[in-house]
């Protein structure tokens, strides 16, 4: 099983205290005898529906010395991560978490831009002090306005 990435911790209590059950930890996947494993698997009730919307985290702390190079491999593993999930669990819907300094950095600059207004990657984006979510990129799952919480 891969190590857990620094910012693992964070991102689990964050998505607790938003109302999240994790269900997994971490979330596996299994492709013809190979394992996948995403960091974490969570779903949240909708009271109005009595339904509950299904997710899937994988956490990047983006310290590596690149930043892009950091933003290669995230997006890489996201794009196998949800063809993976499209066949396996095609309920849950896929988010990279991402501390907030990653946010200020790297995705609100041109590349970053970029990679959002493509859709490539949907964004979780925490505050690890607080361990808080400060944003989804580009909506909570099950909420109704597309701006985020």
């Amino acid at each position: 099983m891969p190590a857990k990435d620094k910012l693992h911790g964070a991102v689990r209590e964050a998505l607790i205290r938003d109302g999240w059950t994790i269900t997994d930890d971490p979330l596996r996947l299994k492709v013809q005898g190979r394992q996948l494993y995403v960091d974490l698997g969570a779903e949240r009730l909708l009271a109005a529906e009595r339904d509950a919307v299904t997710i899937a985290v994988e956490v990047k702390s983006f310290l590596g010395p690149s930043d892009v190079r950091d933003l290669e491999e995230a997006l890489g593993q996201f794009a196998l991560y949800e063809l993976v999930l499209r066949e396996a669990e095609p309920q849950r819907t896929l988010f990279l978490a991402v501390p907030e300094k990653s946010w200020r950095t790297i995705f609100s600059d041109a590349l970053g831009e970029l990679v959002l207004r493509a859709r490539a990657v949907r964004l979780v984006v925490i505050d690890p002090t607080t361990e808080v979510i400060t944003r989804w990129i580009p909506s909570k799952p099950g909420a109704a306005s597309s701006n985020g919480p």
